[in-house]
């Protein structure tokens, strides 16, 4: 079994007096995929945002890499979120730059490239999700399927060792949330990458999934493969897959 890439423990965390998570504690193993299910308002993005800093436990550790990163400053955590990279459930592109320049805005914050570096980087991170050519685009010109690979994109470009999906299939239709799939399942399989996947989408969680977390009440009820996640007996998690 693969050692832990990012390792949470006992994590607490309180929003206006509701205890979201609760003692939580889950492992995501080096190289695999592992999808976060739970019902709305469980706390599935909230432990996420964890797993990058953007949030901060009230007690409890997150480590990435074997690095505790809880106390780390903002300066600290660059060289962090340049491992872990994110995929909003929106995609949170910049309405007023071009798919190029969203692309690149990270190359740019880091200054990890010379400036006549970065369009070459930026086309290949296009090309690794299908958008190859449109640089010049602006957001409001792409479809939502099209969006979230460029979103994507912006998240690759960087060669992060894991990425967070928060909600990737969300309000796109079966066939282009299909093409979203295949695309986390590919990006894994070439380039090694450890994922983590928040979803509501059952059959988005079980194509991709190497592991299933489920997420109850704050902590996790249920860890185990797709095959062992429907052959569970936990009745919380049966009646989350029945009724969803």
């Amino acid at each position: 079994m693969s050692a832990p890439f990012i390792r949470c423990t006992r994590l607490e965390k309180t929003f206006g007096g509701k205890r979201v998570l609760r003692g939580l504690s889950l492992d995501v193993l080096t190289g695999e995929t592992l999808v976060i299910l739970g019902g709305s308002g469980s706390g599935k993005s909230v432990l996420l945002k964890h797993m990058n800093a953007l949030l901060r436990p009230d007690a409890g550790t997150v480590e990435v890499d074997g690095e505790a990163i809880g106390a780390l400053g903002e300066n600290e955590l660059r060289p962090v979120r340049r491992k872990v990279g994110m995929l909003f459930q929106q995609g949170a592109l910049f309405d007023s730059l071009t798919v190029g320049d969203n692309v690149a805005y990270p190359l740019r914050e880091h200054r990890l490239l010379p400036r006549a570096d970065i369009p070459a980087r930026v086309r290949e991170a296009l090309a690794m999700v299908d958008l190859a050519e449109t640089e010049p685009l602006m957001p409001a010109e792409l479809s939502g399927g099209m969006r979230k690979r460029a979103a994507l994109a912006r998240a690759l470009v960087l060669e992060p060792r894991a990425l967070l999906y928060d909600e990737p299939t969300t309000g796109l239709d079966p066939v282009v949330g299909a093409r979203i799939n295949h695309l986390i399942r590919d990006l894994q399989r070439r380039l090694g990458l450890t994922s983590v996947v928040v979803t509501h989408d059952l059959a988005s969680a079980f194509f991709v999934a190497d592991r299933i977390a489920f997420l109850h009440e704050g902590t996790i009820r249920f860890t185990g493969t797709p095959e062992e996640a429907r052959a569970a007996t936990d009745p919380r998690l049966h009646e989350f897959l029945t009724a969803a």
